[in-house]
């Protein structure tokens, strides 16, 4: 009998904000498949959870899966975490889970915190549509074409960007949609977390000057 893969929900950055189930979880799988075992060890060693690390991130997917997958097939239980939030949102766990579905294995998620969810909650910006990006593509033409589709788009847009291109994501943003109401969402959960409700301008102007810190979710209002 195959063992089952748990996709677990981990805190995006206060170590309360996690579920019993998901310590629970973690505390009776078999293996811990974690992007980063320096990271993930701070949030096991909280909990009282001792090994069963085993490292899964987009350098190694490729060769780790199959390991995983092989552990699942004889009947071991496995937990996929990711350094933040919940796994498969912008991280390698989606080929994971595609290889354990291909393979029968059975999956489950134990669902906690997500950046993207707390920052569009507290943005203040419309809920009921919104369309998610992640991270943009980093230069290029695969970057322009996305930008020529974000202009024309009319739910909220939801963005994760890293601090040093935060200021040039802002600006082709304003460059090509425009001066729109724009929020910043920064080290959400932490000691220094940070909420902006500003317009696209306004940030450009802001970050001119001042260094971007931290891990950012950027949400823009659609096209009117």
């Amino acid at each position: 009998m195959y063992g089952k893969l748990y996709l677990v929900a981990t805190p995006i950055g206060n170590l309360g904000d996690i579920t019993f189930r998901a310590v629970e979880t973690l505390k009776t799988v078999d293996l811990i498949a974690c992007e980063d075992k320096r990271v993930s060890g701070k949030l096991l060693d909280h909990y009282g959870i001792k090994g069963k690390l085993m490292t899964y991130n987009d350098p190694n997917k490729f060769k780790s899966a199959p390991l995983i997958i092989e552990r699942l097939r004889g009947g071991e239980d496995a937990a996929l975490i990711t350094d933040a939030g919940s796994p498969g949102i912008s991280d390698p766990g989606f080929h994971l889970v595609r290889s354990a579905i291909d393979e029968g294995i059975e999956v489950q998620a134990v669902p906690g915190p997500s950046a993207l969810i707390y920052a569009l909650t507290v943005s203040g910006l419309p809920l009921h549509n919104f369309v998610f990006e992640g991270f943009l593509p980093p230069k290029g033409s695969k970057r322009n074409k996305r930008m020529d589709i974000l202009v024309e788009e009319k739910r909220t847009i939801v963005l994760y960007e890293s601090p040093h291109r935060l200021l040039s994501t802002l600006k082709s943003l304003y460059e090509k949609l425009g001066n729109r109401r724009a929020v910043i969402a920064r080290e959400l959960t932490k000691m220094h977390e940070e909420i902006l409700r500003s317009d696209l301008e306004k940030l450009v102007a802001k970050y001119e000057t001042e260094k971007p810190r931290g891990e950012f979710v950027l949400i823009v209002e659609g096209k009117n």
